[in-house]
């Protein structure tokens, strides 16, 4: 595990289907830029989104290490599926290798929910995010500590749909709201069921268009809760 001094600033990265998020924080998380994005180029190559993050960090303040979530699965900073930014163009792309090329300092990166995940949870029991965005994003913490990830987004939810393409952001415009969140509902009841976890954190940016009663031990939270991540990713263990 590598430690970070008083002094040290992490930019944290949040790379999603529409839009790009970045801040520096503190080692405790605390914001010490101001929060802003920029659109997620489309098609959304490597390249591109390289240069939509170097255009991002105009202007921001100098940071010391950087800590980046990624929408799809990533293994020691090389990504396997990225769903919402098309695969084809990412498989075995070592990204996190590009990033530190490119910003000239070392970088950690996670799956985005996970790197949310360490951002908001209380660090006790099991605890669930899920974000409801361009598609589905999910992690688990356990005691406050990220467990393998898992991309939950891709398994079936029904006969022919993944939990993507059941609930995802196309849905949401092709279906409507009162129809979505007829969907979410369920799929609110089989998480329940299935993870049995002690709190449940729903982020991204369709999670303020759930309109029927949520759990007491479910909340929702921002995308500038979740970018906080990128601190507490410098104090996992096991991570390069």
């Amino acid at each position: 595990m590598e430690n970070t001094s008083q002094e040290m600033k992490i930019l944290s990265i949040d790379i999603g289907g529409t839009n790009v998020k970045a801040t520096v924080l503190d080692q405790n998380g605390e914001l010490l830029q101001e929060y802003k994005k920029v659109k997620t180029p489309d098609p959304a190559t490597p390249e591109k989104l390289l240069e939509a993050i170097n255009i991002l960090l105009k202007g921001f303040i100098s940071y010391d290490m950087v800590s980046v979530g990624f929408p799809g699965y990533v293994k020691d900073g090389v990504i396997f599926t990225a769903p919402n930014l098309d695969t084809n163009f990412w498989k075995d792309v070592d990204f996190r290798k590009l990033i530190s090329d490119s910003l000239n300092k070392p970088v950690r990166l996670v799956n985005d929910s996970d790197m949310q995940g360490l951002g908001v949870v209380s660090g006790k029991g099991l605890e669930m995010i899920i974000t409801l965005g361009t598609g589905f994003g999910s992690a688990l913490l356990l005691n406050g500590h990220l467990l393998p990830h898992l991309e939950i987004a891709q398994h079936p939810f029904t006969k022919n749909k993944t939990y993507d393409t059941y609930i995802g952001d196309e849905v949401l415009k092709d279906k409507g709201l009162i129809r979505w969140n007829k969907r979410m509902e369920r799929v609110l009841k089989v998480l329940k069921r299935v993870f049995n976890y002690d709190r449940l954190y729903i982020g991204g940016g369709n999670a303020d268009k759930l309109n029927f009663k949520l759990d007491e031990n479910i909340k929702i939270i921002t995308n500038k809760d979740g970018i906080k991540g990128g601190a507490r990713l410098w104090q996992e263990d096991g991570l390069k």
